[in-house]
């Protein structure tokens, strides 16, 4: 009897590699593999679509491999499986790449006082050129690793056909109430003149060491949670000045946003009466016992119960004194004043919303209000916010 698989002793996995690509090619297995299953159910897969202007590296072998193994899969269960190879063509590493090898940045493009000026359309031109740099490299690995899919015709999200196709799926979208506007921070880059993804802010060279100004903010405690916090914790304190909490935070852009702080519900807290260095008014400060000593020098303190002595702006030493001691469990629930009270907290109201946020809506419908489009409700909601959890 003929012997359906071939035996191989002593086995070379790079020739009998080669042995079975050239079978698959001369065969034309893959056209065959889902031109014989039309008319079954169909199985669609688009390739998450690769840069042309980066070689391939191993790491794409492995999520190919796992890809292909579906594939393939869906096939053997009988599924027509059509895949479509794509190439990504978008996005700030090809502009960077084209910008790094002109000699030029985003001024010199359409600039005619610039000496290095360039054009817009041979800006673009340039870096459709670029995008496709290793497109060989890429079908090299592509069939060299027998993985299925179609690289003839590939689709290509510079292309018109392309982009259009989103914007009509976006329309979808938009007629079926599912897009909605919205507020994010995100990252810019002003010398490239746009805002940046997480993919780009992980590329090599994106971040370095460095010192940088920081803030720390002070967030001005409401009157009532002050005097109940004095309360509960039976801490005697005079009419020194407002309490503030201090918050340090390394990204202030999202300072204008903030509605809630957190704290450490077994760390060590003090309450400080000193002064404000800015400008040598009177205040009261709730911070970190571990964190005095980043901004108050231990010779300011007085320590004898004795009177804050006087203090003028500018001056280095900063005289205070700490008046009471507690756990950041005493301060969960607190509320602080808004920093910037001009852009205020709104939630959504509807079937996906969290029951408190619809409860606050029917209690204070005075502060419910429809979105534009008239499809959506949102409650403004600054009175739940600015809390410390």
């Amino acid at each position: 009897m003929a012997k359906k698989f071939a035996e191989y002793n002593g086995l070379n996995l790079v020739e009998t590699n080669k042995e079975i690509l050239s079978e698959w090619q001369q065969n034309d297995i893959f056209r065959k593999s889902v031109d014989e299953r039309e008319g079954m159910p169909q199985f669609i897969f688009f390739e998450g679509p690769p840069s042309a202007n980066g070689h391939p590296g191993i790491h794409h072998v492995l999520a190919r491999s796992i890809k292909d193994a579906f594939n393939r899969y869906k096939t053997m269960q009988g599924f027509q499986v059509h895949r479509k190879a794509g190439w990504d063509t978008h996005g700030l590493p090809v502009e960077l790449g084209v910008e790094k090898e002109l000699g030029i940045t985003k001024k010199d493009i359409d600039n005619h006082e610039s000496p290095k000026y360039i054009s817009t359309e041979e800006y673009n031109l340039r870096c459709r050129e670029n995008v496709m740099k290793f497109t060989a490299q890429w079908r090299q690995l592509t069939e060299e690793m027998g993985y299925f899919v179609d690289l003839d015709n590939p689709y290509i999200t510079y292309d018109n056909k392309y982009i259009e196709t989103l914007w009509w799926l976006l329309k979808q979208l938009h007629n079926k109430g599912l897009l909605y506007k919205g507020y994010t921070i995100q990252p810019y880059s002003p010398a490239a003149g746009t805002g940046l993804s997480s993919h780009e802010l992980n590329l090599p060279g994106c971040y370095r060491d460095v010192k940088d100004t920081t803030v720390t903010a002070q967030f001005a405690v409401r009157d009532d949670d002050w005097k109940d916090l004095l309360k509960r914790t039976g801490i005697s304190v005079g009419n020194w000045g407002a309490p503030h909490f201090v918050a340090w935070t390394t990204t202030p852009w999202t300072l204008p946003s903030n509605t809630a702080l957190c704290v450490g519900p077994k760390i060590d807290y003090v309450i400080v009466e000193t002064y404000n260095p800015y400008d040598a008014k009177k205040i009261t400060l709730i911070m970190a016992e571990s964190r005095v000593a980043a901004y108050l020098s231990a010779e300011g303190e007085i320590t004898d119960k004795g009177e804050l002595p006087n203090f003028e702006r500018g001056n280095k030493l900063i005289p205070y004194r700490i008046v009471g001691r507690i756990k950041g469990i005493d301060l969960e629930g607190m509320h602080y004043a808004q920093l910037m009270p001009w852009i205020k907290p709104v939630e959504k109201v509807g079937d996906v919303a969290p029951e408190f946020v619809n409860k606050y809506a029917a209690d204070h419908p005075e502060k419910v209000f429809m979105c534009e489009t008239g499809r959506d409700r949102f409650v403004e909601m600054a009175d739940e916010a600015s809390e410390l959890y």
